[in-house]
């Protein structure tokens, strides 16, 4: 790929195609929700290399993954760095204190 090329878009579902159930599952990983406790506590992007979880980078890219495809993180990628967020406000939209009860669970 040459430089001026651009990478394409990181894939997430549109707010209307995120479900409770897709959501439940990807929240019920402890990695997963620790990563989503990290967004939600600093409330803007983190980079993949600023995420504290016990895994290999490899388990990382899985996880953010799931996380994406079901709706609760956004991703965007900057030259070789990729940025991670919360989509706190589609899944307050769609579930209102879901996120609130999850994250306010004894860890």
């Amino acid at each position: 790929m040459a430089k001026t090329d651009t990478l394409p878009p990181i894939a997430h579902p549109a707010r209307e195609e995120i479900t409770v159930e897709s959501v439940l599952r990807a929240l019920a990983d402890p990695v997963r929700l620790a990563i989503v406790r990290q967004l939600a506590g600093t409330g803007q992007e983190i980079a993949c290399g600023g995420l504290t979880v016990p895994v290999t980078k490899s388990t990382l890219t899985h996880h953010l993954s799931i996380l994406r495809q079901a709706g609760v993180v956004a991703g965007r990628q900057e030259g070789t760095t990729r940025f991670n967020s919360l989509r706190r406000n589609d899944l307050d939209a769609l579930f209102p204190g879901l996120l609130d009860g999850v994250l306010a669970a004894p860890r």
